[in-house]
């Protein structure tokens, strides 16, 4: 999530950090009056050293609870002082961070954590921006399943157009063919299982992205798969690349016939 929530024309920034939301505090105080002061204060607290400690415990695995035991005896007193980057030096800490850069820059909290700031700060405010991030994250929701339905219909589309344009039985190769020389040894491959070379189905393909082998079924990726070891071995054997093309195409044919019948009498079972 990487989104900005907007609360009576405040605009307050999220980030993502291993898949986990953050929102950030200086955002929310920043058209408070010593706003920035605030954090601190809070940070001073004793109930707010509480609540990180328990929240830690709760989803850190490397919370280093000694540490946190001897900051917590001391929160409370008048000499007690406590930043961010301390808080999180001495604990490894992973719920509060302090983040530095041209964009977005300062303290940002897991939304747990955030939203007990907003509470701190005002109960009003911590409402409102309940209400604004769950509607941002509905809005996520819907976007990444309108991206999913968008590219498993991509895939449909390749499926179904690979399933009319072409056989997923190999051509024979011709004696031509066979007796050319291919620099590459992926295109011996790819003449044995696909009749074409990477560079002529590009030629072909100028709309699409990646390469022939990113298109490919399954069946043909497992056929592949074993021909790139059978062809290993013809090479330790010295057999030069003519027959070791027609072999390998053979092969290609056969396995491939094989794969298709198993699928298709799966598909009826």
């Amino acid at each position: 999530m990487k989104e900005k929530i907007i609360i009576n024309g405040t605009i307050i920034n999220t980030i993502s950090v291993n898949d986990l939301d953050f929102i950030s505090l200086t955002d929310m105080v920043k058209d408070i009056e010593d706003g920035y002061a605030l954090i601190e204060k809070w940070l001073r607290n004793k109930n707010t050293i509480e609540f990180l400690g328990i929240w830690e415990q709760m989803y850190n695995e490397d919370f280093n609870s000694t540490e946190f035991e001897g900051i917590k005896n001391e929160a409370g007193t008048n000499r007690f002082l406590l930043s961010v980057k301390k808080w999180v030096e001495k604990t490894n800490s992973i719920g509060i961070k302090a983040k530095t850069g041209r964009y977005g820059s300062g303290t940002y909290a897991h939304k747990d954590i955030a939203f007990e700031f907003a509470s701190w700060v005002s109960p009003q405010f911590k409402l409102y921006l309940i209400k604004e991030f769950d509607r941002l994250k509905l809005e996520e929701q819907k976007q990444l399943g309108w991206n999913a339905k968008r590219e498993l219909s991509k895939i449909n589309y390749l499926i179904h157009t690979d399933s009319i344009k072409n056989n997923l039985i190999p051509l024979e190769i011709s004696k031509n063919q066979a007796s050319m020389i291919y620099a590459n040894e992926a295109d011996v491959l790819n003449m044995a299982l696909f009749g074409k070379t990477a560079a002529t189905w590009r030629k072909e393909n100028p709309d699409l992205d990646g390469n022939i082998r990113d298109y490919a079924s399954i069946s043909q990726l497992i056929c592949l798969s074993n021909l790139e070891s059978i062809n290993s071995v013809l090479i330790n054997n010295k057999i030069n690349q003519t027959d070791r093309l027609i072999e390998l195409n053979k092969i290609a044919i056969s396995q491939m016939r094989i794969l298709e019948n198993s699928i298709e009498t799966k598909i009826l079972k």
